[in-house]
């Protein structure tokens, strides 16, 4: 077996555990995402005001737990753009968003304050509350959710360090390379092409040796 055979077997499977749990977290950040924004579109309360039927959603329980959500989806974005202490920082912030998701939906799973609010603009009677108030399950979907991008903080955190970065050549450039002489092919022949032109334009006679 020739030395180039040699690493093959070696990187190979360790290149496949990176790119699967870099996969596991791509997948529970974006469902994390979809769980928690379409949780918090939802009614999360509902009850009466007078003989008017009064609900709110989650987002207008609390802003948090969609905001948090779109902060999951873009760090997920951002491991791919930093390496190092970088994948450590977008792992904690994951990690962070996912316990907070789950903590203001909790927060927001027996709230009547916002009801009551929708309740007095009903009415257009300040103070009023609701009566007959009722919560759905879908605080709990929310709460799901967060689970699932703290897990995904959790994973950046450990196999962070070894998941595949960006590539240079999607890099911005840093300067122009500099000039090697000729190109190669249909370049060198239209170079050729524009000194002949120019030789030309002088009153040269490009043929003369």
């Amino acid at each position: 077996m020739s030395a180039d055979q040699n690493p093959a077997p070696d990187t190979a499977p360790a290149a496949r555990p990176s790119r699967r749990t870099l996969g596991v977290m791509l997948l529970l950040t974006v469902l994390s995402a979809v769980l928690v924004l379409t949780a918090v579109g939802r009614d999360w309360a509902q009850g009466r005001a007078g003989t008017l039927e009064v609900s709110v959603t989650g987002g207008k329980i609390s802003e948090l737990p969609g905001g948090l959500a779109l902060v999951g989806l873009a760090a997920a974005i951002a491991v791919f753009a930093v390496r190092g202490a970088g994948r450590l920082a977008v792992g904690a912030l994951t990690l962070l968003a996912g316990i907070g998701v789950a903590a203001t939906a909790v927060a927001g799973a027996g709230d009547t304050a916002a009801l009551d609010a929708e309740a007095a603009r009903k009415l257009a009677l300040a103070g009023s509350t609701a009566t007959e108030v009722g919560h759905s399950g879908w605080p709990w979907v929310a709460v799901v959710g967060g689970a699932l991008l703290a897990v995904a903080g959790l994973l950046t955190l450990r196999f962070g360090r070894g998941w595949p970065a960006m590539g240079s050549r999607y890099e911005a450039p840093t300067g122009k390379a500099p000039a090697k002489g000729p190109a190669k092919g249909a370049a060198k022949g239209a170079d050729t092409s524009a000194d002949l032109w120019k030789a030309l334009d002088r009153g040269e006679d490009p043929t003369a040796v």
